[in-house]
């Protein structure tokens, strides 16, 4: 079980926290607002109501207790430098941001955020890119230009193995998991045949896997 602190309580804070809570773990969250801290109370391990922006009460947070800080803060600067800032200081291994715009996701960088969140441009890229092929169900971004898709097998793929196919080759990616029938086939060997009706789970660049689904 790991240690959670969840710096703002809005939609997309209070989303992680009771998320993380669901999964068993240890999840603390702080706002300054009352009424939200009295929303999310019964949801996680403890609710704290904290100033974020006075530096003292950050202060008294006891932040060392804490293998992981998420700062949910994307409205004020201040406090959520605050959050990164003491985090650090207090040697939490992982402070992630949450960022509404390049610049302030560039500051927050500078004071230490080990990973950005962008949450409505994330989403918006998933949903541009499912909705621009009818093959592609899902895709998830896992670093800038690099992503996680699931799409349907193609139907000039059915009945061939991933060594003719030759997707790391052509490519540059890799089937980490086949979905049939229910049934998965996680990281399929060479002589492994598609068929037509099989979910395909790849990781790699954008770029490349743009490509081949524009050729198949």
């Amino acid at each position: 079980m790991k240690t959670f602190i969840v710096f703002g309580c809005g939609r997309f804070g209070s989303t992680v926290a009771t998320r993380l809570y669901d999964l068993k773990n240890d999840v603390v969250v702080v706002d300054s607002d009352h009424e939200k801290i009295d929303l999310i109370n019964d949801n996680v391990t403890e609710a704290i109501v904290c100033d974020l922006e006075d530096e003292k009460a950050v202060g008294e947070l006891a932040l060392n207790n804490y293998d992981v800080a998420i700062v949910a803060i994307g409205e004020s600067l201040e406090p959520a430098v605050m959050a990164v800032l003491a985090s650090k200081e207090a040697g939490i291994e992982r402070v992630i941001a949450k960022a509404t715009s390049d610049k302030f996701g560039k500051i927050l960088l500078k004071c230490g955020a080990d990973k950005i969140i962008f949450p409505e441009r994330d989403i918006g890229y998933r949903l541009a890119n499912n909705l621009s092929n009818d093959n592609l169900l899902n895709s998830d971004e896992i670093s800038k230009g690099y992503s996680f898709y699931d799409f349907k097998a193609p139907v000039k793929m059915n009945g061939k193995g991933l060594t003719e196919l030759g997707l790391r080759e052509d490519y540059n990616f890799n089937i980490l998991m086949v979905k049939r029938n229910g049934e998965n086939y996680v990281n399929p060997n060479s002589d492994f045949k598609i068929k037509e009706e099989d979910i395909l789970t790849v990781v790699g660049s954008d770029k490349d896997i743009k490509r081949f689904i524009e050729e198949n």
